[in-house]
């Protein structure tokens, strides 16, 4: 008796793109002090004092600016550190990730 395989031949194709990226806002407000945004943008997202500087003015010139551009993963947890410092320290920074 011949015995005779069947194969199920299905035809998967998986492309794997470049994960996309999301930029981290942070957003003027009114009682965090300019002190305690560089002091984040130099703990969280490792900018120097010039670039923290930088980044501060253009949240309190023009309301909000971009800290950074991160994976999903890494742009959500570092917003939310961000966030929980200033909860700690009292203050209600606003800080937002928004997809490119």
């Amino acid at each position: 008796m011949e015995q005779t395989q069947i194969k199920d031949k299905e035809s998967r194709e998986t492309s794997f793109g470049r994960p996309k990226k999301y930029k981290v806002i942070f957003h003027n407000d009114d009682f965090t002090t300019m002190e305690f945004v560089v002091e984040v943008l130099k703990t969280v997202f490792y900018k120097s004092e010039e670039e923290a500087d930088a980044i501060m003015m253009k949240v309190h010139l023009e309301g909000q600016a971009v800290v950074g551009t991160y994976s999903y993963d890494v742009a959500t947890t570092k917003a939310e550190l961000a966030k929980s410092m200033a909860r700690a320290e009292g203050f209600p920074l606003r800080v937002s990730c928004v997809q490119e």
